[in-house]
């Protein structure tokens, strides 16, 4: 395993984060009433990824209060508890997201932000959280002041250990106020960054390293896409019921073909599966402390991690690269 610093933080993590968002409840429903992860893996099927994670010296786990209404905390804290020491993890956990009904029961208003922390806690088993990240910015502007404090408060009183805080948009909004007024800088971003989706190299990978902010994507293997042949038709279980993927992937499927016959064509020349490939690719980029895998198959997991071992020329880069066309902004809906 390799370790990279998370953006100006002290902080240490393994360059590949076990994304915990495939452990959960896959029956049960969110705070609007739907059924938003039925291909979630219950607590018995996911408890040896957490075992194996750790085992190949994965550091660094992530989950949200929203995955599968909480029960993703609850399977990912008993786990840690049971196969780690909380000092040698780096547990990262978001805000934002829908958890009850009400006007108060999402967003990022120092009461939700409050709330929504010490309920994570309780469900995590822990008392305090390495990184803890705003889900979505929320609108309209005029609540955006109050988490900014609200979050600095928490980093000083305990609960965030570190200190070290995300948001997906608006960094430069959060960075030049945050140093005027004191309060805790933004510090890290999962961003939306792939192979089929390299948008945020227009503006927003420049802005995080002019800011000292750590880039740690999701999804860099396209929701699996990435993974498969060019011209594989089997679903999976995830992407036949996966809605997001399809809002995500879906307008752009016939741009993104040829990329993933350069994808194709690499892997066989080099005798590397397709995912280890495109993993490769993410983790060279400037900046990219770690990439965030989901594994519902061990496979998935020891592809992520012997994808260290690839290390790409810069004009096999270049060749998965070129072509690579516009799309339209995706993901942070």
């Amino acid at each position: 395993m390799e370790y990279a610093r998370l953006g100006n933080t002290g902080l240490k993590v393994s360059r590949i984060c076990l994304g915990c968002m495939s452990y959960g409840e896959p029956n049960i429903q969110g705070a609007d009433g739907t059924r938003r992860w039925p291909w979630a893996l219950g607590e018995d099927d996911a408890r040896p990824f957490f075992k194996r994670a750790l085992e190949v010296g994965i550091n660094f786990f992530d989950t949200a209060n929203v995955y599968s209404a909480g029960t993703s905390e609850e399977i990912t804290g008993r786990a840690l508890k049971d196969f780690a020491r909380r000092d040698d993890i780096v547990l990262a956990t978001k805000v934002h997201g829908a958890m009850s009904p009400g006007p108060n029961g999402h967003g990022l208003s120092r009461k939700a932000i409050f709330q929504e922390l010490d309920a994570s806690l309780r469900r995590l088993g822990t008392d305090y959280v390495d990184l803890y990240q705003i889900h979505r910015w929320t609108t309209p502007r005029r609540s955006r002041k109050p988490s900014k404090p609200c979050t600095t408060s928490y980093a000083r009183e305990g609960p965030l250990h570190r200190g070290v805080v995300d948001v997906r948009l608006a960094v430069q909004q959060g960075a030049v106020p945050g140093e005027r007024h004191g309060w805790t800088r933004f510090v890290s971003m999962q961003n939306h960054y792939n192979l089929l989706y390299r948008e945020e190299e227009r503006e927003m990978n420049g802005l995080c390293a002019d800011q000292g902010v750590g880039l740690i994507p999701w999804s860099p293997l396209a929701r699996g896409r990435l993974a498969r042949s060019a011209a594989a038709s089997e679903a999976t279980s995830r992407s036949k019921t996966d809605g997001f993927g399809k809002m995500v992937y879906g307008a752009s499927a016939d741009l993104d073909v040829r990329v993933l016959e350069r994808v194709d064509a690499l892997s066989r020349a080099r005798g590397v599966p397709n995912a280890q490939l495109a993993l490769a690719w993410v983790l060279r980029q400037k900046g990219v402390a770690s990439a965030i895998i989901g594994a519902t198959k061990m496979p998935h997991l020891d592809d992520a991690v012997a994808a260290l071992s690839v290390k790409l020329t810069d004009d096999e880069a270049k060749r998965l690269e070129e072509p690579y066309v516009p799309h339209a902004v995706a993901g942070f809906s």
